[in-house]
């Protein structure tokens, strides 16, 4: 997976201007447009507004995530399971630990539902610019939600297909992306080069002395400049910590810059409505479409990065067991991060144009946007100033807790927000995590209620059907979910059925708290005829058990599984029970051969 350390300087720089900025990359489309919608465009208002921008970035990005949280990881990976996985190493089980788990189910919960938010508003914002083109001024809202919902299916579409091939062409084009951005900024800012005194914070803090409450519930739009920073730490195991930290420093002027652009040209003119495109039209009416084909390019990009990233989130959590198996498929040879879950894929695009439909435009979604992000924002601050307090660098405490108490600040000025379709980010949020709360407490419900057998116990019946000598010529491979335990399946298998091989193989996989790393021991002799094998691998590690088996000199003649059948009268044990039936068992999400398994099913009380 290191694959990252191959890549020279400026091809890292390239490639993570592709994988990981889009999103926040392509903010300034609708960021500033949302704010002055509701906000008169005066000219201690523009400062103010550009200054809290600037300062948002510095803070709430560059600090939390480029310094702090990306200094946090393990194998290189980043991420809200990872600082789970690092905590739970920390502290002892008890409340506190609890606290952080479900911390961490809440933080993946509200990441999956801003995959859905995310392409809606890009994509919708960038059609929008159309109605700026002669001729299309009176282009009906219907008509470019259509274009929109288009190129959203068109997306999805060739998910299948993989993006790695794709992704080759997304760094230049993000390259010329934060070049247009750039240029179009210094065109605008030449005209009023006084623009650059709101990088001073005295403009922010004047702001919000002067407008008291409204200025605090502006900071609920002013965060939209900010999504996607997250994707710094999450990305950070595609592509490894130098190359995106690097990424960031230009793309950081890009943006300020072309926020600085936007406020100049608002200060020319303060009727402007849309105002990256009503800018560009205004320095390059010739470029202008050339320039909202590149925007749609982008947002694509930008949609495509984040779909990459839930599947990524989605397989994280079925590998460390919050989440229930689904149909996985790899979709490169030699890029690991490259899956493809096709429930996950037609679901999101669903919902993506169901949002689009629901909102009608990008300054409607605007208001669903932003309680995701800063709730998963502040559950990274509040994880990270956990962690430094119980590090060697005490140090970090103060700014972790300085930057999670500005997360809490715009945390609280989006509830405002709730009533307005913010309530969109908890609905689109609750799906996972309900799926996540019920599959985890199903399991451990679902272990008891299985009351398995001790080897000790099991070994010595075993020995005595053995000795029988009426035993299956070939080898059997049972799975189990440790070797020292034995399943009810097996019992009714071996004991009860007498289905017994000349020799017979435990097989478990352990998934590690480690991102990547493989290895497997064959344990012999565990009784006559009684091996164990054991496979332990990273949980973004993709297995091929066949081939290890092979490796192994394991030739099977059939694999035995164990397949639940719940009976319960509690409608959560139900729920449960459903999802189970829904999703694919063990072996089919490992994809053995389908010829030689024998599922062994157990009814089950809960």
């Amino acid at each position: 997976m290191q694959q990252h350390n191959s890549d020279s300087f400026w091809g890292g720089i390239i490639k993570s201007m592709g994988l990981v900025f889009g999103d926040i990359g392509t903010s300034p489309i609708y960021t500033l447009t949302v704010i002055f919608a509701i906000t008169k465009p005066t000219p201690d208002n523009i400062y103010g507004i550009v200054s809290l921008i600037f300062w948002t970035l510095v803070i709430l990005v560059h600090l939390e995530y480029s310094i702090l949280a990306m200094s946090l990881s393990r194998k290189g990976e980043g991420g809200t399971i990872v600082l789970k996985e690092i905590l739970s190493r920390m502290l002892q089980p008890g409340k506190g630990l609890a606290l952080i788990t479900l911390l961490s189910f809440l933080g993946v919960a509200l990441l999956l539902g801003d995959g859905v938010i995310t392409p809606a508003i890009s994509i919708l914002s960038a059609v929008e610019g159309m109605v700026l083109i002669p001729g299309l001024e009176s282009t009906r809202q219907g008509v470019l939600i259509l274009i929109a919902a288009i190129i959203a299916i068109g997306l999805f579409i060739f998910q299948d297909k993989g993006t790695d091939k794709v992704a080759k062409a997304f760094g230049p084009i993000m390259v010329l992306w934060f070049a247009a951005l750039t240029i179009s900024g210094l065109i605008a800012i030449s005209s009023h080069p006084g623009i650059f005194k709101a990088l001073s914070p005295w403009y922010a803090i004047d702001f919000m002395l002067h407008h008291g409450i409204i200025g605090f519930f502006v900071l609920s739009e002013v965060i939209l400049c900010a999504t996607g920073g997250e994707a710094l730490y999450a990305d950070m195991g595609h592509l490894g910590r130098r190359p995106i930290r690097h990424a960031w420093y230009f793309v950081f002027v890009a943006l300020v810059i072309n926020y600085l652009g936007q406020g100049a040209y608002l200060l020319n003119n303060p009727e402007a409505k849309n105002i990256l495109f009503s800018m560009v039209k205004w320095e390059a009416p010739l470029l202008y479409i050339p320039f909202l084909i590149l925007t749609i390019t982008a947002t694509v990009i930008a949609s495509q990065a984040l779909i990459s990233g839930v599947f990524s989130i989605v397989y994280q959590g079925i590998t460390t067991r919050i989440l229930p198996l689904l149909k996985v498929d790899y979709t490169s040879t030699h890029l690991k991060s490259q899956i493809y879950i096709g429930s996950v894929n037609w679901l999101l695009l669903l919902l993506v144009i169901m949002i689009m439909l629901i909102f009608q435009k990008s300054e409607n979604l605007a208001a669903a946007y932003g309680l995701a992000v800063t709730g998963t924002m502040t559950i990274t601050g509040i994880m990270m100033v956990i962690i430094f307090s119980r590090t060697k660098k005490k140090w970090k405490v103060p700014v972790a807790l300085f930057v999670t108490l500005m997360d809490i600040l715009f945390l609280v000025s989006n509830l405002y927000k709730l009533p307005h379709g913010g309530y969109w980010s908890l609905i689109l949020a609750s799906v996972p995590l309900v799926t996540i709360l019920v599959w985890t407490k199903g399991q451990r419900a679902l272990y008891r209620a299985l009351r398995p057998l001790d080897l000790d116990t099991f070994q010595l019946v075993y020995e005595q059907i053995y000795a029988k000598g009426k035993n299956i010529p070939g080898t059997g491979l049972f799975f189990v979910k440790e070797y020292n335990v034995v399943p009810p399946y097996m019992v009714h298998c071996i004991i009860r059925s007498n289905i017994i091989y000349e020799r017979n193989l435990f097989i478990s996989i352990v998934r590690t708290d480690e991102p990547f790393g493989l290895e497997s021991k064959l344990s012999t002799a565990l009784a006559t005829g009684l091996d164990a094998f054991e496979i332990r691998a990273g949980y973004m590690e993709h297995l091929d058990i066949q081939t290890l088996l092979e490796e192994n000199g394991i030739r099977e003649k059939v694999i035995f599984y164990g397949v639940e059948d719940i009976s319960t009268p509690n409608p959560i044990w139900k729920f449960f029970a459903t999802i189970k039936r829904q999703t694919p068992n063990f072996v089919q999400f490992n994809k053995l051969p389908s010829s030689r398994l024998q599922g062994v099913v157990t009814r089950v009380d809960i």
